[in-house]
């Protein structure tokens, strides 16, 4: 990794994973340092801008306690007008980095998320969806006189209103949350404890840190093994530690010295996962075609070998061609499903079971197996 006022030019995916340093950090204007990225390069775009809070006043708790809120100079705009044309200028960088069928996702606050969104959309950038971060421990409102802000919103959008095959892990997602689809809800706790980086005087680095949860389910959702992603808003780094642990390829751009400096030593300290752990959610759909007869070719299930149901209802004859006689009628796993229950239709494959020393096994179950010999041969 290196931190650099001058970034060079990086090559487009694929091509830049065979960079020796693939995860960077330029500092520097975003705006100025995207414009040294080649165009269509990147997968994922991660950005958390200044939030533009316009505090005109300290903010103090009824004991008269200071609050520590954003007040840094990054976060100050002279009007609306000044933040929106800043928005549109980082966003227009971002646009022309993003290949064709690459996404982006924005987080904010109430403050300027709504004015994002809209641009976004004047832009050309198509919202897929937006998604509430809801804080399980969220800053109380110490004057009440609103409610507790307990939520940010992120804006997930791809780069075009007829953009086609970007990433989307529904099946994944879905696997790892009990096979129910994951909502645009989603709980997670402030970035607190040993994930808070601390400057040297003990306090917090930076006032907007995001948790690393959060970046995850981000970068899991939304991008494959080996994707570029950027953020230009880089921060303390947290999108870098996680696009590394994730084993995917990182460029940050911070303006800040001192945020990239630590971001910098936190990516270098960042282990990976195993392979196998973030290898890519292989569906059904993506799955080598396996035909009944192959299990027979390969031994798994025997001629003559007897299926039946998981109650054991009805029982069916393998033959040595593939098909499967059910008394009388033969046909396919599938075909002969369908008639023992009076059906339509039926998957075979998730129907009928065989005898095994381990029990009554799920005749899938031998598929899956000669699916992942199949893998390993190919590797």
């Amino acid at each position: 990794m290196v931190v650099s006022r001058r970034g060079a030019p990086s090559r487009a995916p694929r091509g830049v994973s065979e960079n020796s340093q693939p995860h960077r950090i330029l500092v520097g204007d975003c705006v100025s340092e995207m414009a040294k990225l080649p165009a269509n390069s990147v997968d994922l775009v991660f950005a958390d801008p200044p939030y533009n809070l316009q505090l005109a006043n300290d903010l103090k708790r009824p004991d008269d306690s200071h609050v520590d809120a954003v007040t840094d100079e990054w976060d100050k705009f002279d009007s609306f007008a000044a933040y929106d044309a800043f928005t549109k200028e980082w966003l227009k960088a971002t646009r022309r980095v993003l290949k064709p069928a690459g996404t982006i996702w924005v987080i904010g606050s109430y403050h300027n998320i709504f004015r994002v969104g809209s641009i976004m959309q004047d832009m050309g950038f198509w919202i897929l969806n937006d998604v509430v971060w809801r804080k399980k421990n969220p800053m109380p409102n110490f004057r009440g006189r609103r409610f507790t802000n307990a939520h940010e919103t992120m804006i997930w959008a791809t780069r075009d209103a007829n953009a086609k095959g970007y990433t989307f892990n529904y099946e994944a997602l879905k696997a790892g949350n009990e096979d129910v689809q994951v909502r645009s809800d989603w709980t997670f706790p402030l970035c607190t404890g040993g994930e808070r980086l601390k400057g040297e005087d003990g306090k917090k680095l930076h006032p907007t840190q995001k948790p690393e949860a959060l970046l995850a389910r981000v970068i899991l959702s939304s991008s494959k093994p080996d994707d570029l992603v950027l953020d230009p808003f880089n921060g303390t780094g947290t999108t870098g530690a996680v696009a590394k642990r994730l084993g995917r390829r990182f460029i940050g751009i911070e303006r800040e010295e001192k945020y990239a400096r630590a971001a910098k030593k936190r990516i270098d300290d960042m282990q990976v996962v195993p392979s196998p752990s973030i290898a890519p959610f292989m569906t059904a759909r993506e799955a080598p075609r396996v035909a009944f007869s192959a299990l027979i070719e390969r031994g798994l299930v025997s001629p003559g070998a007897r299926l039946t149901d998981s109650k054991k209802r009805y029982k069916a004859i393998v033959r040595a061609d593939g098909a499967i006689a059910l008394g009388e009628a033969v046909g396919s796993i599938h075909r002969m499903g369908a008639v023992a229950q009076g059906l339509d239709a039926c998957n075979g494959w998730t129907f009928w079971h065989i005898e095994t020393p381990k029990g009554l096994t799920l005749i899938d179950t031998l598929r899956a197996q000669m699916r992942a010999e199949m893998s390993e041969a190919a590797e």
